[in-house]
């Protein structure tokens, strides 16, 4: 997909698809994800998270080096595969981001945010939804490209949706554990949204074998974090 082809999709979108997508990336959307760091309060607690500069780096950085690389390129995929209501591909998708889940928090977090995802979809009229609320693998992010083809979103303006919405979440957890003031935390949400874009458009181009990330220390951070004393996050 070219930057032409992306622009003109994302300049496309409906108003009615645009605030369903906004419904989507809200804090509000009762789904839970206020409750997760994604790993950041235990960098935070071992010193590699300590002030603006620091958190700007690794917040920017996942999404740029994580998100970009694993949840846009599948988001893409699942998308279509809903479409195509092509249920073999949509788990096959589904457990490859579970699987690529590093510890057991960051799967805990996925599934729970996934299943609760399916909960309000399905009192949305989302049909499909049901059969996934109970299921033991289901991803959040398999669900918002459920919710992304329902609503008629299309992949781009949907990966820019979730990648805002993951960054967001993270500046939230930073202004609280840090901490930082709120102005810091807008300055970081800047700087990242800036970068988003080049990111999810590079994301949307990978192929199947470029998936991937090496974000090691998100990895070592959420396997400490289980045994961290005093937490504030349950990842």
């Amino acid at each position: 997909m070219d930057r032409r082809t992306t622009t003109t999709t994302i300049e496309a979108i409906q108003p009615a698809s645009l605030l369903r997508l906004l419904s989507l990336v809200s804090p509000a959307l009762p789904v839970g994800s206020f409750a997760y760091s994604q790993g950041l309060e235990q960098a935070v607690a071992s010193g590699w998270v300590h002030d603006e500069p620091s958190a700007e780096r690794w917040i920017v950085g996942l999404a740029t080096e994580s998100v970009a690389r694993v949840e846009v390129p599948l988001l893409a995929r699942l998308h279509r595969a809903w479409v195509r209501q092509d249920d073999g591909a949509v788990r096959a998708y589904n457990d490859r981001l579970w699987a690529m889940r590093a510890t057991r928090e960051l799967r805990a977090e996925e599934t729970d945010l996934g299943r609760s995802l399916a909960r309000v979809l399905a009192s949305l009229g989302v049909a499909p939804a049901r059969s996934w609320i109970n299921e033991a693998k289901a991803t959040h992010l398999c669900l918002f490209a459920l919710a992304a083809t329902h609503f008629e979103i299309q992949p781009a303006a949907a990966a820019l949706g979730y990648s805002f919405s993951r960054v967001e979440s993270q500046v939230g957890a930073a202004v609280r554990v840090v901490p930082l003031g709120q102005s810091a935390g807008q300055r970081i949400l800047a700087t990242a949204v800036e970068a988003i874009p080049a990111a999810v458009e590079c994301g949307l181009m990978l192929t199947d074998e470029e998936i991937g990330s090496a974000t090691t220390a998100q990895s070592i951070a959420s396997s400490w974090h289980q045994h961290l004393y005093c937490r504030l996050f349950r990842s």
